[in-house]
């Protein structure tokens, strides 16, 4: 018997290792799998975060893009209207002429921080520069093979993004038709603030256009490159256009990786490295602003933690199980080996934990860095929101001429008169014209100090005006007009005590621009007529409302009517009423079109109510309703 039972126990005892071997082998394979595992999960992981961030400041870049754009389309839509810019292109203008627009296109150049204005005759040849005088002056030169002339000269408006035959440098043109096809007003808008801006934030932006050849760029390098071929036709057709000089149009060194969004950087002997791709539509342009975010080091050193981890905890389970398995065996071994295991145990655990603290280090580390990363991008911010108060100044000096307009004309027809009362020897009266014509230069200065005020960043003042003077104000510079067009103007006036809190002559700027505004829209109707009314709001608020009779605002176009550059005139700007909004507003009221009550059709009319704050030192008697018609 003891015979047979001692060959089994060696068969036993030889089938042994093996079992232990594969069982190593098993949990080699799963420390494996799980830390390949867990090295993907980690790649996945950063690179979505690199996107979002990747995403987040993407906006940030165009909307730098956006302002820097913007703060300069303006301009020439300004200057196309401006008289002595349209005399400037006809034939026969004299040098005083030409002098004058040159030194107008310089100080607004200078003010708005444009490269160059300049203004083009009919035949394509520059009359007037603001760089007129200098080693690189536009005057005199032809630019009729630039397709930004030709399409400003036939369809009014026309833009190209090149670089410039005199002065070698790339940007922008924007350009705008002078009257009828008499000749056309460019500005030139460069982008090195842009670029600039970019650089500091250590990625690589580039922005291409519809044919995907690179425009602006944080990388000079990469300037006139291209994402993809450019067929033969199209490099003939840039090269009539004179586009990019003498660039060969070069495909970018991007190469795909297979991982979406991710591509290799570089070319020839030059260093690669791999970066996120990230792309946003640049609005109002058919361009698309890159973004490379570079990877660097952060995939690998997530991936290495990831293994790391997924290693540990893989090999602790094993041994656990391990243990579990030997918790059948003598009593002896499994104590010797249990103290083995936890000494070993002691040592990884004390290993993590040098490396747990290395990891809180670099995470507090990056901690720093997007805190960092997030000043710059309120930083960019307030130069964002500073770049939009320029272009809001833009605009506020294309308004300039259609406001002095105003008194000029009624100084016209104030120098009439006169002329044929002194002629009748009725000098009292025209001494009072004289007055008036007076009043309406000082009206003429104020509005050209606003301007100024405006450039200063003054705050508007608000300090307690009498309402009837304002009202009188503004009712002397449209009855002539009023008068012309055959349209009763009725006034309901307050008595002389009450007092608003404002600037005086910029509410009459707002109340002017009501008047006419309610002039033209009853203009020509049998049944026109325009009123001014003053109402009491409470104690606290008085409201001046412009009535008409007019055919009223449909209500699709109610929600625009104060957004500016919106207009219902073949003629207009679209800025009146943006402007007296914003002026309302800076006197601590409000401006609202309201609905009268006849009705809310388009045959209802239009009102316009200007809800002003009343000064405490008014009267408590002009209470109600304020004042008697006149």
């Amino acid at each position: 018997m003891t015979g047979l039972a001692e060959p089994e126990r060696g068969g036993w005892a030889a089938r042994l290792p093996s079992r232990r071997v594969l069982l190593v082998l098993a949990g080699l394979c799963a420390v494996l799998v799980a830390a390949w595992l867990a090295g993907r999960a980690a790649e996945r992981w950063v690179l979505a975060d690199l996107r979002r961030g990747a995403r987040s400041a993407i906006g940030l870049q165009v909307g730098l893009l956006l302002a820097e754009m913007q703060k300069q389309a303006s301009l020439p839509l300004a200057l196309a209207a401006d008289p002595e810019v349209a005399a400037a292109v006809e034939t026969g203008a004299g040098r005083d002429l030409l002098d004058r627009v040159d030194r107008r296109l310089a100080e607004v150049a200078a003010a708005t921080g444009s490269a160059v204005l300049y203004v083009i005759g009919a035949d394509g040849v520059t009359v007037a520069a603001s760089n007129a005088g200098g080693d690189r002056s536009f005057v005199g030169r032809d630019y009729a093979f630039r397709p930004y002339f030709r399409r400003a000269l036939s369809g009014g408006a026309g833009s190209q993004f090149a670089l410039g035959t005199v002065s070698g440098r790339p940007g922008l043109y924007l350009a705008r038709r002078i009257g009828a096809a008499a000749g056309v007003v460019v500005v030139k808008v460069e982008f090195d603030a842009v670029e600039a801006a970019w650089r500091a934030a250590q990625e690589v932006t580039f922005v291409t256009d519809a044919r995907g050849i690179v425009l602006v760029t944080s990388e000079p390098g990469w300037r006139f490159g291209t994402l993809g071929a450019v067929d033969a036709a199209e490099r003939a057709r840039i090269g009539a256009g004179q586009d990019f000089g003498a660039a060969p149009l070069e495909k970018l060194p991007l190469h795909p990786t297979g991982i979406p969004d991710v591509v290799r950087v570089g070319r020839g002997a030059l260093p690669a490295w791999t970066a996120v791709a990230t792309r946003a539509a640049v609005p109002g342009t058919d361009w698309q602003l890159h973004a490379l975010t570079p990877v660097g080091t952060a995939v690998d050193r997530e991936r290495l933690q990831a293994w790391i981890i997924a290693a540990l905890t893989t090999a602790l389970a094993g041994f656990g199980a391990a243990a579990l398995a030997d918790r059948g065996r003598r009593t002896r071994a499994r104590l010797a080996e249990a103290a083995a295991r936890r000494v070993e145990l002691e040592t990884r655990v004390a290993a993590r934990t040098r490396a747990l603290r290395e990891a809180n280090a670099q995470l507090r580390a990056e901690i720093e860095e997007r805190q960092r990363a997030e000043a710059e991008r309120e930083r960019l911010g307030r130069e964002l929101a500073q770049a939009g108060r320029l272009a809001a100044l833009g605009q506020f000096a294309a308004s300039m001429a259609h406001e002095i307009n105003q008194p000029l004309a009624a100084i016209r027809s104030y120098a009439d008169n006169t002329a044929v009362l002194v002629r009748r020897g009725r000098n009292e009266d025209a001494a009072e014209n004289a007055f008036a014509i007076g009043r309406l230069t000082d009206r003429i200065a104020g509005l050209t100090r606003q301007l100024k005020g405006f450039a200063r960043r003054a705050s508007p003042r608000r300090e307690p005006v009498p309402l009837r003077a304002v009202l009188d104000n503004a009712l002397e510079l449209v009855r002539a007009r009023a008068a012309a067009l055959r349209v009763p103007l009725e006034a309901d006036l307050p008595g002389p005590e009450l007092r608003v809190l404002g600037d005086g002559p910029r509410l009459e700027q707002v109340l002017v621009n009501l008047l006419q505004n309610a002039l033209d829209a009853v203009a020509g109707r049998p049944d026109g007529r325009v009123t001014l009314s003053v109402a009491a709001e409470g104690a606290e608020r008085v409201a001046v409302a412009v009535t008409d009779t007019g055919p009223g605002i449909p209500e699709a176009e109610r929600g625009q009517i104060f957004d500016a550059f919106f207009t219902t005139k073949a003629d207009g700007l679209g800025l009146g009423l943006a402007i007296a909004r914003g002026i309302v507003e800076d006197c601590g009221g409000n401006l609202i079109l309201a609905v009268r009550d006849g009705g809310d059709g388009p045959a209802a009319g239009t009102v316009f109510r200007m809800e002003l704050i009343r000064a405490a030192a008014a009267d408590p008697a002009a209470g109600g309703r304020v004042g008697a018609m006149q």
